[in-house]
């Protein structure tokens, strides 16, 4: 079966990206990013950018649009039986359009991976597609806050994230 990913969540005026590789099961099933009640993405955006994890979905993802966050996943479509990325079966993997996506959000400075698979998928299949204005961003891998990624600790991964804050515009709390 091919998965199908979200469309991005980004304001025009976004000043980083940060690259899934593909959402989860039951990220698909909710229809919302890291919806894997064990998943450490909102707990770490929520205590980077100072609001509660528990608040609705639409409601966090607007607030990550207003700090300047955009979010979106490397792969368009693939095949992945389960929901592990090392299951993702690369010949199937169709990505998404990041030419258009930087060309409507033009103050893009960084991107940042969650997780290894979503910065090779970039460098196989995105960066080698890309004008040369496209390529000249910071790039940075950060551990994953899948669950799968359970060599990290919460605290480990939260003190490793802490580095979008030196590209966000916002007045985030001083945690870096």
């Amino acid at each position: 079966m091919t998965d199908i990913g979200f469309p991005f969540s980004a304001n025009s005026d976004a000043t980083i990206l940060v690259l899934g590789s593909m959402p989860s099961r039951k990220s698909l099933e909710k229809t919302e990013y890291y919806a894997h009640p064990q998943n450490g993405f909102w707990p770490i955006m929520s205590t980077l950018l100072a609001f509660d994890a528990a608040r609705p979905y639409e409601t966090r993802l607007k607030l990550l649009r207003e700090a300047g966050v955009a979010l979106w996943d490397v792969a368009h479509q693939c095949v992945r039986p389960g929901s592990m990325d090392s299951a993702i079966r690369i010949e199937s993997v169709v990505a998404n359009d990041f030419n258009s996506f930087f060309s409507g959000h033009p103050g893009i400075r960084a991107i940042f991976f969650n997780g290894r698979k979503a910065e090779e998928l970039y460098h196989k299949l995105v960066l080698p597609e890309l004008p040369e204005k496209f390529t000249q961003f910071d790039y940075h891998l950060l551990p994953s806050t899948s669950p799968a990624n359970a060599g990290m600790s919460q605290d480990e991964k939260l003190a490793a994230w802490k580095i979008i804050l030196k590209h966000l515009k916002t007045d985030a709390p001083d945690l870096i």
